[in-house]
C-alpha cells in the first residue's frame, strides 16, 4: 500500500482542473484531472484519497461535485472503496503485465534499438584495458578478492567527488560491479523485508526491481513538470519513516531533471529526522550539456552517493562505487560477501586509468550527446509534433508525453516498423506512465532521424483508434 495521498501535493498536481463554472461539467473534469494524475504516475496505486469533504473544502467545490467524481471513477475502475477504510487509486488492469516482453527482444541488423540507454565504448576504453592488463602482474600474486576496492581505483572516484565540490578521501569509497550492484548491497545492509523504500516517480526501472526483489515495498512519490515536489517528498519520508530514500538527483532517469542543491539538502534532513538512509544516484551526473549540475550537497553518515562507469564511458565496464562514511561503508562491506566478494581486478584497473587519465573523452561525449539530443527534438517537433517533451540539460533520454495513453500500441506497432523503444511504465510502480515512452538519444544523428520517421509511421497505425470512454487530459511533462 502507498500510504495516504497528501492533500497540498494533491491540489498542486490538478491545478486549473476546472473546465467551467457548471456543476454538471466541474465533476466530470475533476474525475478526468484524478484519472490523468493515475495515468500518468502523479498519483501512485493503492494510495488512500483525503476524504471527500476535505477535498471539496481544498479544492473550493461542493462535496456533491467531489462525490460524483468519485463515482465516475469508481465506475472506471480508477477507484475502490474498503469499507471502513476510504477509498483508493487503482488501475482497471495492470499495464505493466500487458507489456512484460514486449521489448526485451534481441535486435536484428535492420532494427534501431532505442530501448536502452547507453553509449557505445570509443578507442580510449580499448586503451585503458590494454594499459589494465599491463598493471596486471603486479596483483596476480595476491587471491583477487577486494571488498573494498583497488586504492588506484578509490583514490580516482574520491578525487572525482573533490573536482565536483564534494570533499572525499579514498576511505570513503566502496568499488562496486556497477551502481545497480551497489544499491542491492545497500538494501541487503541496511533493508529488511516489508521495509518502505521513498522513490522518485517516475524513476529507474531496474531500481524498482531490486527494491521488490529485496521483499521492500516502493514508496513513489511523483515529479512535477518543474522537477521534484519536495514538500510532497518531505512529507512522505515523515509519515511512512521509510529504511531508504532513492533519488536520481542529476539528469534523472528518465526525465532529466536536475535537483537544485538547497533541496537536496532539505530532503536530507528530513531522511536524517527519520533515520534513515539516503541513496543519491550519481551515475548521469557527468553527463551534462553546458554546465554542470549543481555540487553534491546531500552528505554525512545518514548519505551514500552511488556512482558507475557505465553511463559515461561504457555500459560493459560493469565497475562502479559508493561514496559513504565509515560506519556506512564497513556494513555495506560486511553485506556484501553474500552477493559477491568484489569486483573484477581488470575492470577495476580499467576504470582507475580512465578515471584519473585525460578527460577530453568525457568533454567530446558531452558535445556529442548535446548535438544528438538537439537533432532527436527537432525531428520528433517536425514529424510527431503533437508529442510534448522538455528539454534536458544533460544525461542521455528524452521523457515524452503522447496525446494518449496508448503506449503499449505503440510499443507494438514500434516493432513492426523496426524501433525497440522502453515504454513508460517501465519506469513506474503498477503500469503508471502510460501515456509516456522515453527516447535516448545515444545513437547517431540520422539514426535517430530514422528512427522518429519510423515512430511516426507506427503512430499513423493507431491514431484512428477510438479513445477510451473517459478520456484525461493532457498530462503534465515532467
Amino acid at each position: 500500500m502507498s500510504g495516504v495521498v497528501n492533500l497540498n501535493s494533491l491540489s498542486r498536481h490538478l491545478g486549473d482542473w476546472r473546465a467551467s463554472g457548471a456543476e454538471d461539467v466541474a465533476y466530470r473534469s475533476l474525475a478526468d484531472a484524478l484519472k490523468g494524475l493515475v495515468l500518468d504516475g502523479r498519483l501512485p496505486l493503492d494510495a488512500r484519497l483525503p476524504g471527500e469533504r476535505r477535498l471539496a473544502e481544498a479544492l473550493g467545490v461542493s462535496r456533491i461535485t467531489v462525490s460524483a467524481a468519485m463515482d465516475r471513477l469508481r465506475a472506471d475502475g480508477f477507484l475502490t472503496s474498503r469499507v471502513g477504510a476510504g477509498t483508493y487509486t487503482a488501475l482497471p488492469f495492470r499495464r505493466a503485465e500487458r507489456l512484460e516482453g514486449l521489448f526485451h527482444v534481441a535486435p536484428g541488423p535492420e532494427v534501431v534499438n532505442m530501448a536502452t540507454a547507453v553509449l557505445p565504448a570509443g578507442a580510449h576504453v580499448h586503451a585503458a584495458y590494454a594499459r589494465a592488463l599491463d598493471s596486471l602482474p603486479a596483483h596476480l600474486p595476491g587471491h583477487g578478492y577486494d571488498p573494498v576496492g583497488l586504492l588506484p581505483l578509490r583514490r580516482a572516484a574520491a578525487e572525482a567527488y573533490d573536482r565536483a565540490g564534494l570533499p572525499t578521501t579514498p576511505d570513503q569509497i566502496v568499488v562496486t560491479a556497477g551502481a545497480q550492484n551497489g544499491l542491492a548491497i545497500l538494501l541487503r545492509a541496511f533493508g529488511r523485508p516489508g521495509d518502505v523504500v521513498v522513490i522518485d516517480h517516475p524513476t529507474y526501472p531496474h531500481a524498482i526491481e531490486a527494491i521488490v526483489r529485496a521483499g521492500m515495498r516502493p514508496a513513489p512519490v511523483a515529479l512535477t513538470s518543474a522537477g521534484w515536489d519536495i514538500d510532497g517528498l518531505v512529507s512522505t519520508i515523515e509519515r511512512v519513516r521509510p529504511r531508504l530514500v532513492y533519488l536520481l538527483g542529476a539528469h534523472q532517469n528518465p526525465t532529466g531533471h536536475v535537483m537544485a542543491a538547497e533541496d537536496e539538502a532539505t530532503v536530507a534532513r528530513a531522511v536524517a529526522r527519520v533515520g534513515a538512509l539516503m541513496v543519491m544516484d550519481d551515475t548521469q551526473r557527468e553527463l551534462w550539456f553546458d554546465r554542470p549540475p549543481p555540487p553534491p550537497a546531500a552528505a554525512g553518515p545518514h548519505v551514500v552517493r552511488i556512482g558507475s562507469m557505465s553511463k559515461t564511458w561504457w555500459g560493459g565496464l560493469r565497475i562502479g562505487w559508493m561514496r559513504a562514511e565509515t560506519e556506512v561503508a564497513d556494513a555495506a562491506v560486511r553485506a556484501r560477501a553474500s552477493l559477491d566478494l568484489g569486483a573484477a581486478v581488470i575492470e577495476q584497473l580499467a576504470a582507475a586509468h580512465l578515471l584519473a587519465g585525460d578527460q577530453t573523452p568525457v568533454v567530446e561525449r558531452r558535445a556529442a550527446l548535446a548535438a544528438r539530443e538537439a537533432a532527436l527534438h527537432a525531428r520528433l517537433h517536425k514529424v510527431l509534433p503533437d508529442w510534448r517533451t522538455t528539454r534536458p540539460t544533460g544525461g542521455l533520454s528524452l521523457w515524452v508525453a503522447l496525446p494518449r495513453p496508448v503506449v503499449g500500441a505503440l510499443v507494438v506497432e514500434a516493432q513492426k516498423s523496426g524501433v525497440i523503444i522502453a515504454p513508460g511504465t517501465r519506469f513506474g510502480v503498477d503500469g503508471a506512465f502510460d501515456r509516456f515512452v522515453r527516447l535516448p538519444y545515444c545513437l547517431p544523428e540520422a539514426e535517430l532521424e530514422g528512427a522518429v520517421d519510423a515512430l511516426a509511421e507506427a503512430w499513423s497505425r493507431i491514431g484512428d483508434r477510438p479513445p477510451r470512454r473517459a478520456r484525461a487530459p493532457e498530462p503534465d511533462v515532467f
